[in-house]
């Protein structure tokens, strides 16, 4: 039996071994800036404990997936993210490829995200003229964490955040995965938020979607999920069937009508959209109090593009705390005399 000078040549070797030829192999990945290699983990498993350990990531526990005002069990962006990367790691083991790539890619996929979901990226879209969270995502990896040095994630990583979603086309089968785990992810789980919420009823999906994917959310992961690792097997690519491709593509029209963009949550659209053009308006007229590390970035980036890097990075809980302290007054106890 071959001896290896680390574990990580150990498994290095264990992939060529055991992945199909058309995985990503951590061997072959390449960073923007090299670095000394750790003896026990691969490059892709690296990156993955970069995403984890990273601040944009912690405050994932803190921005909205779908729901803004939202009880102790209702997902977030972080627990979306943490189902992502089981999905994806699910489908990769069924097609040989490479885990770590897709669980490194799954845990950084939304860590542009703005605060309010939907609402807040479609307030930054507006504000700015061009805003993508998924550009936002490779920016904040790549530049931002670690006050301006980036985590020096491998290329194909960084491809895969940047791909899983928009027009791109992820590299790798990995990066392909994700996109599609993404959806996966947020059509069940949102579904099963909004039962939760009392915004849909059980019977209230279309008849395809409950035909082709199943009636409850672990059915339909289920479905969707071995319908990916069935159509892509011996392809060459990540597919789909068209059935479950036409299904998936329903539902998620259903949900932007009756949840992502329903009058129900208008409301609070309007909240986070008054709260979020409030706070780019202020820092817009007052940009020095913006915290240090952003202002000395200047010359490197234009104020335009810190300040919508440290509005698109504020968590639900911190722009609220912003808002009250910028433009409401104190609340003071009258003391009884």
């Amino acid at each position: 039996m071959k001896e290896y000078a680390t574990i990580r040549e150990r498994t290095e070797a264990l992939e060529d071994q055991i992945l199909s030829p058309l995985a990503a192999k951590s061997r072959e990945a390449r960073r923007e800036h090299p670095m000394e290699e750790c003896p026990f983990r691969t490059k892709f498993q690296r990156d993955r404990d970069r995403i984890l350990h990273a601040k944009c990531f912690r405050r994932l526990k803190h921005k909205t997936q779908v729901y803004i005002t939202s009880g102790d069990h209702y997902r977030t962006r972080m627990t979306h993210s943490l189902e992502v990367a089981q999905i994806s790691r699910t489908i990769a083991r069924g097609l040989r490829l490479n885990e770590d790539l897709t669980e490194a890619i799954a845990l950084g996929h939304d860590v542009g995200h703005t605060p309010f979901g939907h609402s807040g990226e479609a307030v930054m879209q507006d504000l700015t003229g061009h805003f993508r969270h998924n550009e936002q995502s490779l920016r904040v990896v790549k530049y931002l964490e670690k006050q301006g040095k980036g985590l020096n994630l491998t290329e194909e990583t960084m491809d895969g955040i940047l791909n899983h979603s928009g027009k791109g086309r992820a590299k790798t089968l990995e990066g392909r995965i994700v996109h599609t785990a993404d959806r996966i992810a947020y059509l069940s789980h949102d579904y099963d938020d909004s039962l939760r919420a009392g915004l849909l009823e059980r019977d209230g999906l279309p008849t395809e979607v409950f035909e082709t994917l199943g009636y409850d959310t672990s059915q339909m992961i289920t479905t969707m999920v071995a319908d990916m690792i069935e159509a892509s097997a011996g392809t060459g690519d990540i597919r789909q069937s068209p059935e479950v491709r036409a299904a998936m593509d329903t539902f998620r029209q259903f949900m932007f009508q009756h949840i992502y963009l329903s009058d129900v949550l208008a409301h609070e659209r309007a909240q986070a959209s008054f709260v979020l053009r409030s706070l780019y308006e202020h820092f817009r007229d007052h940009f020095l109090e913006l915290p240090e590390h952003f202002v000395r970035q200047e010359e490197r980036w234009s104020r335009e593009q810190i300040l919508t890097d440290y509005i698109a990075g504020l968590t639900d809980s911190y722009a609220l705390q912003l808002f009250n302290k910028i433009f409401l007054p104190p609340l003071w106890t009258l003391r009884e005399r």
